[in-house]
């Protein structure tokens, strides 16, 4: 089993940047692809960025293009999550995923580990 702990979040000021972290432990394996989710209040979860098992390849939603950076260091089992420009349609509970295949994948139902989540609220 693998277990996934989110940090980093908090509150910021529109137009700020934040820093989320997921540390991975247990029976890891630096051939997992990893990605972040968020859910906002009343709305169902989405994806944000995903990056394959080397970091050489990412993908980000469109809302979020330009303005976040998934990236990740294997030494470390740790994954981040770089946002900047934060707008306050960025409020969520944000989650980081890993996925028993080294491909990034955006549903949520090609990850099988999940952390508990990090609260960002940014204020206009």
């Amino acid at each position: 089993q693998v277990q996934l702990v989110e940090s980093g979040g908090g509150l910021v000021q529109a137009g700020g940047s934040r820093r989320l972290s997921c540390a991975a432990s247990g029976r890891t394996r630096s051939s997992y692809a990893m990605g972040w989710f968020r859910q906002a209040p009343g709305k169902e979860r989405e994806f944000v960025a995903a990056i394959n098992w080397s970091g050489a390849l990412t993908y980000y939603a469109d809302s979020v293009k330009g303005r976040f950076t998934i990236s990740r260091d294997n030494a470390k089992n740790t994954v981040y999550l770089q946002m900047n420009s934060l707008k306050p349609e960025d409020t969520a509970v944000y989650y980081c995923a890993a996925r028993d295949a080294s491909t990034w994948a955006v549903k949520e139902f090609s990850y099988a580990h999940w952390g508990q989540g990090t609260q960002v609220t940014v204020s206009s």
